[in-house]
């Protein structure tokens, strides 16, 4: 069975821990890097990252974007929103219908 993991600031991602998920706070691009692959090896299925965290690390979620497992998928942090997870929901459904539904 696969696992869920949050990656992000503490202040955006403690609330998750209440739901189950397993909380992975990191504070530098380096230590998200390290985390993310080592989640990634570790049998977790969903990775959530804070779009902060993301706008960081993009090269490193890139290398997951073709693969089946992990599915890592942007949330806002608790500063609101910068629209990155929407963004990239939007070119999965294009990719998969051949236009933009949403």
């Amino acid at each position: 069975m696969y696992k869920i993991a949050i990656v992000g600031d503490k202040e955006s991602i403690l609330g998750f821990k209440a739901i189950g998920i397993d909380v992975f706070s990191v504070k530098s691009p380096l230590e998200a890097r390290k985390t993310i692959d080592s989640l990634a090896k570790d049998d977790y299925g969903v990775i959530f990252i804070t779009e902060e965290i993301l706008e960081k690390v993009r090269e490193t979620v890139e290398r997951y974007d073709d693969k089946t497992l992990p599915a890592i998928i942007p949330v806002p942090n608790s500063k609101g929103t910068k629209n990155i997870g929407m963004k990239r929901i939007e070119e999965y459904v294009e990719k998969a219908v051949g236009s933009n539904i949403l």
